[in-house]
């Protein structure tokens, strides 16, 4: 495996581990309501903020992903697009590379 296949897998498990060590106790105490949790990422202009770059990122990695994959028949990059939704940019983006890697 090349070092730049490490790094990125690295990063691939970094991107769930980091996010979700937050989420998942977060929605536990929380009755595992998503309401809830859009609710509290928008308490101020800064959440609001960070959760609209976010959302610009996701779309516009979501575009990409398609694109090249129809383009490149390389179907299986699909698969970053629902984990960038599922867990977010940090697990989508890297796999996506990861993916698409000889």
């Amino acid at each position: 495996m090349s070092p730049f296949r490490i790094v990125m897998a690295i990063l691939c498990v970094l991107g769930v581990v980091l996010p979700m060590r937050y989420f998942l106790p977060w929605l536990a105490e929380n009755d595992w309501s998503l309401a809830a949790m859009l609710d509290a990422w928008h308490v101020s202009d800064a959440t609001s903020g960070l959760v609209w770059d976010l959302t610009v990122a996701a779309i516009t990695l979501t575009v990409w992903i398609a694109w090249e994959c129809i383009t490149r028949r390389n179907w299986v990059g699909l698969i970053a697009i629902p984990a960038t939704y599922m867990v977010g940019v940090s697990l989508g983006l890297p796999l996506y590379l990861l993916l698409r890697l000889p």
